[in-house]
Protein backbone atom coordinates (compact mmCIF):
# COMPACT_ATOMS: atom_id res chain seq x y z
CA UNK A 1 0.00 0.00 0.00
CA UNK A 2 1.12 3.33 -0.71
CA UNK A 3 2.03 5.90 1.54
CA UNK A 4 1.18 9.39 1.08
CA UNK A 5 2.06 12.94 1.75
CA UNK A 6 -0.44 15.01 3.25
CA UNK A 7 1.07 16.95 5.69
CA UNK A 8 1.80 20.26 3.68
CA UNK A 9 4.12 21.75 6.37
CA UNK A 10 6.40 18.37 5.44
CA UNK A 11 5.85 17.87 2.16
CA UNK A 12 8.48 18.16 -0.50
CA UNK A 13 8.36 18.09 -4.08
CA UNK A 14 10.51 16.40 -6.54
CA UNK A 15 10.92 18.32 -9.86
CA UNK A 16 13.31 17.04 -12.26
CA UNK A 17 15.15 14.44 -10.52
CA UNK A 18 15.59 17.04 -7.96
CA UNK A 19 14.04 18.03 -4.45
CA UNK A 20 12.62 21.28 -2.92
CA UNK A 21 11.07 21.83 0.45
CA UNK A 22 8.75 25.11 0.93
CA UNK A 23 11.61 27.01 2.50
CA UNK A 24 13.48 26.54 -1.20
CA UNK A 25 10.67 27.23 -2.93
CA UNK A 26 10.02 30.17 -0.75
CA UNK A 27 13.82 31.62 -1.97
CA UNK A 28 13.30 30.81 -5.49
CA UNK A 29 9.69 32.49 -5.78
CA UNK A 30 11.20 35.90 -4.05
CA UNK A 31 13.63 36.30 -7.15
CA UNK A 32 11.30 35.49 -9.85
CA UNK A 33 9.82 38.94 -11.47
CA UNK A 34 6.56 39.20 -11.69
CA UNK A 35 6.39 40.38 -15.35
CA UNK A 36 7.25 37.58 -18.01
CA UNK A 37 6.99 34.44 -16.08
CA UNK A 38 8.30 31.10 -17.95
CA UNK A 39 5.95 28.12 -17.35
CA UNK A 40 8.30 26.90 -14.66
CA UNK A 41 8.40 30.26 -12.99
CA UNK A 42 4.63 29.82 -12.68
CA UNK A 43 5.02 26.14 -11.37
CA UNK A 44 7.21 27.77 -8.49
CA UNK A 45 4.50 30.55 -8.00
CA UNK A 46 1.60 28.50 -7.88
CA UNK A 47 3.54 25.97 -5.45
CA UNK A 48 4.51 29.22 -3.31
CA UNK A 49 0.86 30.10 -3.05
CA UNK A 50 0.47 26.08 -1.78
CA UNK A 51 2.72 26.30 1.24
CA UNK A 52 1.36 29.63 2.19
CA UNK A 53 -0.76 29.65 5.38
CA UNK A 54 -3.80 29.63 3.49
CA UNK A 55 -6.43 26.80 3.21
CA UNK A 56 -7.74 27.39 -0.29
CA UNK A 57 -5.89 28.12 -3.52
CA UNK A 58 -7.14 30.00 -6.25
CA UNK A 59 -8.69 28.09 -9.83
CA UNK A 60 -10.74 29.47 -12.89
CA UNK A 61 -13.21 27.33 -14.59
CA UNK A 62 -12.61 26.78 -17.88
CA UNK A 63 -15.18 28.68 -19.87
CA UNK A 64 -16.51 26.07 -22.50
CA UNK A 65 -20.28 27.58 -21.33
CA UNK A 66 -19.49 30.86 -20.45
CA UNK A 67 -16.94 33.99 -19.33
CA UNK A 68 -14.16 31.43 -16.93
CA UNK A 69 -15.14 32.09 -13.34
CA UNK A 70 -12.62 32.43 -10.45
CA UNK A 71 -12.74 30.27 -7.17
CA UNK A 72 -11.42 29.31 -4.22
CA UNK A 73 -10.99 25.34 -3.44
CA UNK A 74 -9.79 23.21 0.00
CA UNK A 75 -6.35 22.09 -0.23
CA UNK A 76 -7.56 19.34 1.82
CA UNK A 77 -10.14 18.50 -0.54
CA UNK A 78 -7.57 18.65 -3.40
CA UNK A 79 -5.20 16.00 -1.46
CA UNK A 80 -8.24 14.11 -1.02
CA UNK A 81 -8.85 13.52 -4.60
CA UNK A 82 -5.12 13.27 -5.68
CA UNK A 83 -4.93 10.07 -3.35
CA UNK A 84 -7.98 8.55 -4.94
CA UNK A 85 -6.60 8.90 -8.79
CA UNK A 86 -2.81 7.83 -7.43
CA UNK A 87 -4.47 5.17 -5.87
CA UNK A 88 -6.53 3.90 -8.41
CA UNK A 89 -4.13 4.12 -11.25
CA UNK A 90 -1.49 2.53 -9.01
CA UNK A 91 0.97 5.15 -9.04
CA UNK A 92 4.39 4.82 -7.04
CA UNK A 93 6.81 6.76 -5.34
CA UNK A 94 9.46 8.01 -7.91
CA UNK A 95 7.00 7.46 -10.95
CA UNK A 96 7.47 10.21 -13.31
CA UNK A 97 4.74 12.81 -13.64
CA UNK A 98 4.40 15.15 -16.85
CA UNK A 99 2.78 18.93 -16.38
CA UNK A 100 1.70 19.82 -20.04
CA UNK A 101 -1.56 22.08 -18.56
CA UNK A 102 -1.74 25.15 -17.81
CA UNK A 103 -1.60 25.88 -14.06
CA UNK A 104 -4.87 28.31 -13.67
CA UNK A 105 -7.16 25.69 -13.93
CA UNK A 106 -7.99 22.50 -12.03
CA UNK A 107 -6.65 20.04 -14.18
CA UNK A 108 -3.05 22.00 -14.37
CA UNK A 109 -2.44 21.98 -10.69
CA UNK A 110 -4.48 17.98 -9.19
CA UNK A 111 -0.92 17.46 -11.34
CA UNK A 112 1.45 18.97 -9.13
CA UNK A 113 -1.17 17.89 -6.38
CA UNK A 114 -0.74 14.09 -7.31
CA UNK A 115 3.35 14.99 -7.33
CA UNK A 116 3.21 16.59 -4.23
CA UNK A 117 1.11 13.63 -2.22
CA UNK A 118 2.23 10.22 -3.49
CA UNK A 119 6.10 11.49 -4.36
CA UNK A 120 5.93 11.87 -8.03
CA UNK A 121 8.82 13.06 -10.16
CA UNK A 122 7.00 16.10 -11.83
CA UNK A 123 8.30 17.39 -15.21
CA UNK A 124 7.12 20.53 -16.24
CA UNK A 125 6.37 20.96 -20.24
CA UNK A 126 5.11 24.58 -21.46
CA UNK A 127 1.43 23.81 -22.11
CA UNK A 128 0.98 23.74 -26.18
CA UNK A 129 -0.34 21.75 -28.93
CA UNK A 130 2.29 19.15 -28.75
CA UNK A 131 3.81 18.67 -25.22
CA UNK A 132 5.96 15.36 -26.54
CA UNK A 133 7.91 17.25 -28.74
CA UNK A 134 10.84 17.83 -26.99
CA UNK A 135 11.22 14.78 -24.70
CA UNK A 136 13.38 11.72 -25.01
CA UNK A 137 11.47 9.46 -22.99
CA UNK A 138 8.00 8.99 -22.09
CA UNK A 139 6.73 9.53 -18.29
CA UNK A 140 4.90 7.04 -16.57
CA UNK A 141 2.03 9.19 -15.78
CA UNK A 142 0.53 11.64 -18.08
CA UNK A 143 -2.48 13.84 -18.20
CA UNK A 144 -3.66 15.78 -21.41
CA UNK A 145 -6.60 17.24 -23.33
CA UNK A 146 -7.99 15.33 -26.46
CA UNK A 147 -6.27 18.20 -28.56
CA UNK A 148 -2.98 17.38 -27.43
CA UNK A 149 -3.65 13.50 -27.92
CA UNK A 150 -4.51 14.12 -31.33
CA UNK A 151 -1.58 16.08 -32.09
CA UNK A 152 0.83 13.96 -30.89
CA UNK A 153 -0.50 10.45 -33.02
CA UNK A 154 0.37 12.72 -36.56
CA UNK A 155 3.58 12.98 -35.65
CA UNK A 156 5.87 9.36 -35.31
CA UNK A 157 8.23 10.43 -32.92
CA UNK A 158 5.60 12.02 -30.35
CA UNK A 159 2.96 8.70 -31.14
CA UNK A 160 6.00 6.67 -29.83
CA UNK A 161 6.44 7.94 -26.96
CA UNK A 162 2.63 8.09 -26.33
CA UNK A 163 2.21 4.61 -26.69
CA UNK A 164 4.73 3.87 -23.97
CA UNK A 165 3.36 6.26 -21.44
CA UNK A 166 1.93 4.00 -18.54
CA UNK A 167 -1.39 5.50 -17.44
CA UNK A 168 -2.23 8.54 -19.61
CA UNK A 169 -5.20 10.19 -18.60
CA UNK A 170 -7.22 12.72 -21.11
CA UNK A 171 -9.81 14.79 -20.18
CA UNK A 172 -11.31 18.28 -20.58
CA UNK A 173 -13.11 17.28 -23.26
CA UNK A 174 -15.19 14.25 -25.48
CA UNK A 175 -13.04 11.86 -26.74
CA UNK A 176 -14.67 11.18 -30.51
CA UNK A 177 -14.75 8.22 -31.94
CA UNK A 178 -11.98 8.74 -34.46
CA UNK A 179 -9.74 9.13 -31.29
CA UNK A 180 -10.67 6.34 -29.75
CA UNK A 181 -10.28 4.14 -32.59
CA UNK A 182 -6.84 5.37 -32.57
CA UNK A 183 -5.90 4.66 -29.53
CA UNK A 184 -8.33 1.20 -28.58
CA UNK A 185 -4.69 -0.78 -29.68
CA UNK A 186 -2.27 1.29 -27.52
CA UNK A 187 -0.22 -1.20 -25.23
CA UNK A 188 -0.79 0.61 -21.98
CA UNK A 189 -3.93 2.54 -19.85
CA UNK A 190 -5.61 4.79 -21.79
CA UNK A 191 -8.33 6.49 -19.52
CA UNK A 192 -10.72 9.25 -20.38
CA UNK A 193 -12.04 11.78 -17.36
CA UNK A 194 -15.43 12.85 -15.90
CA UNK A 195 -14.73 15.98 -13.67
CA UNK A 196 -15.10 19.24 -13.41
CA UNK A 197 -13.54 22.43 -11.22
CA UNK A 198 -16.01 21.87 -8.13
CA UNK A 199 -15.06 18.03 -7.89
CA UNK A 200 -11.25 19.31 -8.12
CA UNK A 201 -11.01 17.46 -11.37
CA UNK A 202 -12.17 13.83 -12.27
CA UNK A 203 -14.26 11.74 -9.95
CA UNK A 204 -14.49 8.99 -12.44
CA UNK A 205 -13.12 7.16 -15.60
CA UNK A 206 -13.89 4.56 -18.19
CA UNK A 207 -11.02 2.81 -20.10
CA UNK A 208 -10.30 3.88 -23.78
CA UNK A 209 -8.03 1.09 -24.96
CA UNK A 210 -8.14 -2.86 -24.37
CA UNK A 211 -10.30 -5.61 -23.57
CA UNK A 212 -11.68 -3.21 -20.93
CA UNK A 213 -12.70 -0.23 -23.27
CA UNK A 214 -16.21 1.11 -22.00
CA UNK A 215 -18.99 3.96 -23.38
CA UNK A 216 -19.47 3.89 -19.16
CA UNK A 217 -17.75 5.68 -16.01
CA UNK A 218 -17.00 3.70 -13.15
CA UNK A 219 -16.60 6.40 -10.37
CA UNK A 220 -14.54 6.25 -7.36
CA UNK A 221 -15.53 4.18 -4.28
CA UNK A 222 -16.38 7.12 -2.18
CA UNK A 223 -18.72 8.58 -5.18
CA UNK A 224 -21.98 8.53 -5.49
CA UNK A 225 -24.11 9.59 -8.55
CA UNK A 226 -28.04 9.71 -9.42
CA UNK A 227 -30.20 11.14 -11.74
CA UNK A 228 -32.28 14.58 -11.57
CA UNK A 229 -35.82 14.43 -13.43
CA UNK A 230 -34.19 15.58 -16.08
CA UNK A 231 -32.18 13.33 -16.07
CA UNK A 232 -28.75 15.34 -15.54
CA UNK A 233 -26.73 13.84 -13.71
CA UNK A 234 -26.23 14.35 -9.44
CA UNK A 235 -23.07 13.96 -7.70
CA UNK A 236 -22.71 13.22 -4.35
CA UNK A 237 -18.47 13.05 -3.38
CA UNK A 238 -18.19 13.84 -0.44
CA UNK A 239 -13.90 13.33 0.20
CA UNK A 240 -13.71 16.48 -2.36
CA UNK A 241 -16.53 18.61 -2.15
CA UNK A 242 -18.81 19.05 0.43
CA UNK A 243 -21.91 20.11 -1.21
CA UNK A 244 -24.47 17.51 -3.85
CA UNK A 245 -23.14 18.82 -6.83
CA UNK A 246 -26.30 19.27 -9.79
CA UNK A 247 -24.51 19.34 -13.10
CA UNK A 248 -26.03 20.38 -16.40
CA UNK A 249 -24.70 16.83 -17.74
CA UNK A 250 -27.52 14.14 -19.64
CA UNK A 251 -26.73 11.16 -18.52
CA UNK A 252 -27.68 7.31 -18.40
CA UNK A 253 -26.78 5.03 -15.65
CA UNK A 254 -26.44 1.42 -15.75
CA UNK A 255 -27.29 -1.76 -12.85
CA UNK A 256 -23.37 -1.48 -12.02
CA UNK A 257 -23.68 1.81 -10.50
CA UNK A 258 -21.60 3.38 -13.74
CA UNK A 259 -22.76 6.11 -16.43
CA UNK A 260 -22.29 7.39 -19.18
CA UNK A 261 -22.71 11.11 -20.60
CA UNK A 262 -25.04 12.16 -23.55
CA UNK A 263 -24.65 16.06 -23.54
CA UNK A 264 -25.39 19.02 -21.60
CA UNK A 265 -28.70 20.26 -20.99
CA UNK A 266 -27.92 23.81 -21.89
CA UNK A 267 -26.48 22.10 -25.17
CA UNK A 268 -29.75 21.57 -26.25
CA UNK A 269 -31.80 23.31 -29.16
CA UNK A 270 -35.47 23.86 -29.10
CA UNK A 271 -36.32 24.82 -32.95
CA UNK A 272 -39.70 24.55 -33.38
CA UNK A 273 -41.01 22.79 -30.17
CA UNK A 274 -38.32 20.04 -31.01
CA UNK A 275 -35.08 19.66 -28.63
CA UNK A 276 -32.00 18.86 -30.28
CA UNK A 277 -29.11 17.64 -28.73
CA UNK A 278 -25.61 19.31 -30.04
CA UNK A 279 -23.54 16.56 -29.37
CA UNK A 280 -25.44 13.59 -30.62
CA UNK A 281 -25.91 15.89 -34.00
CA UNK A 282 -22.11 16.71 -33.87
CA UNK A 283 -21.19 12.66 -33.46
CA UNK A 284 -23.24 12.13 -36.12
CA UNK A 285 -21.62 13.90 -38.74
CA UNK A 286 -18.02 13.48 -37.41
CA UNK A 287 -17.44 10.69 -39.71
CA UNK A 288 -18.60 12.02 -42.38
CA UNK A 289 -16.28 15.89 -42.33
CA UNK A 290 -12.68 16.77 -43.15
CA UNK A 291 -13.06 19.83 -41.83
CA UNK A 292 -13.20 20.71 -38.27
CA UNK A 293 -16.46 21.99 -37.64
CA UNK A 294 -19.16 22.80 -34.72
CA UNK A 295 -22.97 22.62 -34.26
CA UNK A 296 -24.21 25.88 -32.28
CA UNK A 297 -27.55 27.85 -32.97
CA UNK A 298 -29.04 30.92 -33.27
CA UNK A 299 -32.81 33.19 -32.60
CA UNK A 300 -35.03 32.31 -35.33
CA UNK A 301 -38.41 34.53 -35.54
CA UNK A 302 -40.29 31.04 -36.86
CA UNK A 303 -38.23 28.12 -35.26
CA UNK A 304 -37.51 30.10 -31.99
CA UNK A 305 -33.93 28.59 -32.32
CA UNK A 306 -32.48 27.26 -35.88
CA UNK A 307 -29.55 24.39 -35.92
CA UNK A 308 -25.95 26.56 -37.14
CA UNK A 309 -22.92 24.34 -38.59
CA UNK A 310 -19.67 26.61 -37.83
CA UNK A 311 -16.67 25.30 -40.24
CA UNK A 312 -13.53 26.17 -40.61
CA UNK A 313 -12.93 27.77 -43.92
CA UNK A 314 -10.01 25.60 -45.72
CA UNK A 315 -10.01 26.67 -49.56
CA UNK A 316 -8.19 23.19 -50.58
CA UNK A 317 -11.10 21.07 -48.12
CA UNK A 318 -13.36 18.35 -50.09
CA UNK A 319 -16.09 19.93 -47.44
CA UNK A 320 -18.00 22.76 -49.77
CA UNK A 321 -21.11 24.06 -49.24
CA UNK A 322 -22.88 21.52 -51.57
CA UNK A 323 -21.32 18.14 -49.92
CA UNK A 324 -21.84 19.81 -46.59
CA UNK A 325 -25.89 19.99 -47.35
CA UNK A 326 -25.58 16.63 -48.75
CA UNK A 327 -24.37 14.85 -45.94
CA UNK A 328 -26.59 16.72 -43.52
CA UNK A 329 -29.72 15.45 -45.71
CA UNK A 330 -28.27 11.78 -45.99
CA UNK A 331 -27.63 11.04 -42.55
CA UNK A 332 -29.51 13.26 -40.19
CA UNK A 333 -33.19 13.92 -39.27
CA UNK A 334 -34.87 16.83 -41.18
CA UNK A 335 -35.09 18.71 -38.05
CA UNK A 336 -31.27 18.11 -36.89
CA UNK A 337 -30.18 19.39 -40.67
CA UNK A 338 -28.41 22.90 -39.87
CA UNK A 339 -30.24 25.48 -41.49
CA UNK A 340 -26.97 27.72 -41.63
CA UNK A 341 -23.64 27.28 -42.78
CA UNK A 342 -20.89 29.60 -41.68
CA UNK A 343 -17.18 29.26 -42.82
CA UNK A 344 -14.77 30.67 -39.77
CA UNK A 345 -11.11 30.82 -39.79
CA UNK A 346 -10.92 28.93 -36.82
CA UNK A 347 -13.46 27.15 -34.94
CA UNK A 348 -13.83 28.92 -31.22
CA UNK A 349 -11.85 26.65 -28.63
CA UNK A 350 -11.04 27.77 -24.87
CA UNK A 351 -7.80 28.24 -23.05
CA UNK A 352 -7.89 23.93 -22.13
CA UNK A 353 -9.31 23.09 -25.92
CA UNK A 354 -12.71 22.53 -24.93
CA UNK A 355 -15.26 24.26 -27.37
CA UNK A 356 -16.45 27.13 -26.61
CA UNK A 357 -20.13 27.39 -26.69
CA UNK A 358 -20.80 30.87 -26.05
CA UNK A 359 -18.47 32.22 -28.75
CA UNK A 360 -19.87 29.86 -31.29
CA UNK A 361 -23.54 31.00 -30.45
CA UNK A 362 -22.01 34.95 -31.00
CA UNK A 363 -20.51 33.75 -34.34
CA UNK A 364 -23.00 32.19 -35.69
CA UNK A 365 -25.63 35.38 -35.00
CA UNK A 366 -23.40 37.58 -37.04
Amino acid sequence: MNTYYTDITTQRIQIEGIFYTHWEIAMIRMNIPTDKQSFRQELFTFLSEWFNHQPTVLVHTSGSTGKPKPMRVEKESMMENACLTCSFLGLKENDTALLCMPLQYIAGKMVVIRSLVAGLNLLPVTPSGHPLKNLKKAPVFAAMIPMQVYNSLQVPEEKELLKQIKHLIIGGGAIDSALAQALKDFPNQVWSTYGMTETLSHIALRRVNGTEASEWYTPFESVSIRLSQENTLIINAPKVCDKVLYTNDIAELNDQGQFRILGRKDNIINSGGVKIQIEQVEATLKKHFHTPFMITSAPDAKFGEIVVLLIENNPGSRDTYERIQKICEDVLPAYWCPKRVIPVENLPLTETGKPDRATAKLLAQT
